[in-house]
């Protein structure tokens, strides 16, 4: 009978910051293992629900979706702490759009480990009755949990929901990254169905110095590409 290779799993990054190692994860999320944390990022749980609402008919998957890749990272990291960078639920009326089965995961989640909701834009005030504890900034060690980037020392966030363009072979590639000047750190976007931001976008010269390091993700893993193989994407006029 034919043997079936054995393939590794696809390879993480492992990056020094501020006196912690930090892996950033191919999925966009970040772990830390010195603290067994999970870090996740603009998760916008119940955004297809919420265009829906407004007359454009999406396909209501998103959620689930996004929940099958943070059970999915709980599962295979097995976390003591978990935070979520804001913008995990879509609006303020996203929980009223959640099904029972949806509220009973992330209820789920809420309930293995020491959950930690960051408050964000979309999602001032986290549903209560899904669990977790909800803070507007967190301090672990000298890292600092926000969810809008302020360039601040040891400071991770999010909001921004960071992508890569390249051109490689005749072609541009655009895929989620992290991005960081080594001083602050900005994690990708995990929602299954949420937008992103080119890196080369001034609104990135507000909260990082000039001279960055760039991970981009990709079924195959997580690579660094050099700032000189960026590029834009084109306006629109």
């Amino acid at each position: 009978m034919p043997v079936t290779p054995q393939t590794s799993p696809p390879p993480d990054a492992s990056l020094r910051f501020q006196g912690e190692t930090l892996t950033l994860l191919r999925q966009g999320a970040l772990w830390i293992e010195r603290h067994k944390l999970l870090v996740v990022s603009d998760l916008h749980f119940g955004k297809a629900a919420a265009y829906a609402a407004k007359g454009q008919m999406l396909p209501p998957y998103d959620t689930d979706a996004t929940l099958d890749l943070v059970e999915a990272l709980c599962a295979a990291k097995l976390p003591r702490t978990c935070i979520s960078l804001g913008d995990s639920f879509h609006d303020p009326e996203a929980e009223a759009r959640l099904s029972p089965a949806q509220c009973q995961r992330i209820r789920a989640l809420t309930d293995t480990t020491d959950w930690h909701w960051i408050e964000g834009n979309h999602d001032p005030v986290p549903p209560v009755h899904l669990g977790g504890h909800a803070a507007s900034v967190l301090h672990v060690g000298d890292l600092v949990f926000r969810h809008e980037p302020s360039g601040a020392h040891g400071e991770i966030a999010g909001h921004l929901h960071p992508v890569a363009k390249v051109k490689s072979r005749g072609r541009s590639i655009r895929t989620k990254c992290f991005i960081t000047d080594d001083t602050a750190l900005i994690l990708p976007s995990l929602g299954a169905f949420t937008g992103g931001l080119n890196v080369s976008h001034e609104a990135f010269d507000t909260c990082l110095e000039d001279k960055r390091r760039i991970f981009a993700t990709g079924t195959s893993g997580i690579y660094e590409i050099a700032q000189s193989r960026l590029i834009p994407d084109r306006r629109l006029a």
